[in-house]
């Protein structure tokens, strides 16, 4: 019978876990059996009898459960080299891996035979859309960005009328308008503030308009061909890059909070925000920084760290998704069941990899003792050409704060700032 295991996550600050009571059940009712490594899913509210009530089964004995199984699920599954070594050959594990940041474990799981599948490189189609963990954690993402950043504010969000006097509303812009940045222009919205919106992508316009928000746009020709054919934002010319930060520059100066979300595959974040117009902003405002894994939208951005810089107070945590663990476990959780089911045979219940499958074929990164994935490989190649390491093409993810939802720590850098310039 085939095994599906879920471990406990091991990365720090990843709160989530990648089966809840309610996945267990559908995974059993495909015939499969099911065991959770004890204490998987307390820090997103599920227990040990919740998942045996749904009929897993739970151990403590991690080897154990490596060694026994045949799928493994993961959030961002953490495997140490000792770790791989310890799977079957042929073993498959799912979840997100960040490939492009992390080449080198990737080449690992093909050293030792190991089918790796990344969810974020589920193709955007119709058919895969249960399955796409980044649209699901983006929401996430985009509402507590919003939230975050207005419980840190100084000033009322929604306009007021009292005998006192008017208070007039928030001023919020969002940069980037894919699914993380509209979720945070509605959030924004029903919360009473103004808000705006800039994409390098006209098409999302409407988007923008229909949430009640103002879409800030460069009127350029390259723009009508700014998306790839994943609905992702292509990189610019330098041209409409120095248009774009003019922009940019003139709007932040009036806002009271800026929230940045935009990022390309496989390159660093865009900077859209420079020091220059951090000092620019009006004292109080704050910045809330997505893209930070990534080298952040803002270089003054720091990795998993509240800091004042230049009276601006910049957000730089890299896993919003994991600060709302519960309800982004259960999106997540479904996700990944859309798309394991299609791996489990309806008559054998034997694991069967359909490499001809377009989301199959998508996402499969190593098979067969090598890694198979062509955008990845296209990467590799790139980035073997321009004589870089793979590793250098992201920065790598340093953590400082165990557990970032228990603290919200701020580090006045005025001083510092002051001293750089």
């Amino acid at each position: 019978m085939t095994k599906i295991v879920v471990l406990k996550e091991q990365r720090a600050n990843e709160l989530r876990v990648a089966a809840t009571a309610e996945t267990v059940k559908k995974f059993i009712s495909l015939g499969v059996e099911v065991e959770i490594e004890s204490g998987a899913g307390e820090t997103s509210e599920v227990s040990n009898n919740d998942y045996e009530t749904a009929g897993a089964k739970i151990s403590a004995d991690r080897d154990a459960l490596l060694a026994s199984a045949n799928i493994i699920i993961g959030v961002q599954p953490d495997l140490s080299v000792a770790e791989i070594k310890k799977l079957k050959s042929g073993t498959s594990v799912v979840g997100q891996f960040s490939p492009y940041s992390n080449v080198s474990n990737i080449e690992r799981f093909a050293e030792n035979n190991i089918s790796a599948f990344a969810m974020e490189f589920i193709p955007r189609i119709t058919r895969a859309q249960t399955m796409d963990v980044l649209s699901s954690q983006s929401n996430i993402a985009g509402y507590k960005a919003v939230l975050d950043a207005f419980n840190i504010s100084k000033k009322v969000i929604p306009m007021m009328m009292t005998a006192a006097g008017t208070i007039k509303p928030a001023k919020v812009l969002v940069l980037g308008a894919g699914v993380a940045g509209l979720q945070a222009i509605a959030t924004a919205k029903r919360m009473g503030a103004v808000v705006s919106a800039f994409d390098v992508r006209p098409a999302v316009k409407e988007q923008v308009e229909s949430l009640g928000a103002k879409f800030i746009e460069v009127e350029s020709e390259e723009a009508q061909k700014s998306e790839t054919t994943g609905g992702y934002a292509k990189e610019m010319s330098e041209e409409y890059k120095r248009k774009q930060a003019e922009l940019i520059h003139q709007v932040a100066k009036e806002q009271d909070i800026i929230i940045t979300t935009a990022l390309i595959p496989g390159r660093p974040a865009p900077i859209l925000i420079p020091e220059a117009i951090v000092k620019d902003m009006k004292a109080g405002s704050i910045i809330v920084d997505l893209a930070v894994s990534a080298g952040g939208n803002c270089p003054l951005s720091e990795l998993n760290e509240v800091v004042v810089k230049h009276g601006v107070t910049i957000i730089g945590y890299e896993n919003f998704p994991s600060r709302v663990p519960l309800d982004a476990s259960a999106l997540y959780a479904r996700n990944i069941f859309n798309f394991v089911s299609t791996l489990v045979d309806k008559e054998t219940k034997a694991l069967i990899i359909n490499q001809e499958d377009e989301i199959i074929k998508g996402c499969l990164l190593t098979k067969d003792g090598k890694i198979v994935n062509k955008a990845l490989l296209d990467f590799m190649g790139k980035q073997s050409a321009d004589k870089k390491p793979v590793t250098e093409a992201m920065p790598p993810k340093e953590t400082s704060l165990d557990k970032p939802h228990l603290k919200n720590k701020i580090k006045d850098k005025n001083k510092e700032g002051a001293a750089n310039d």
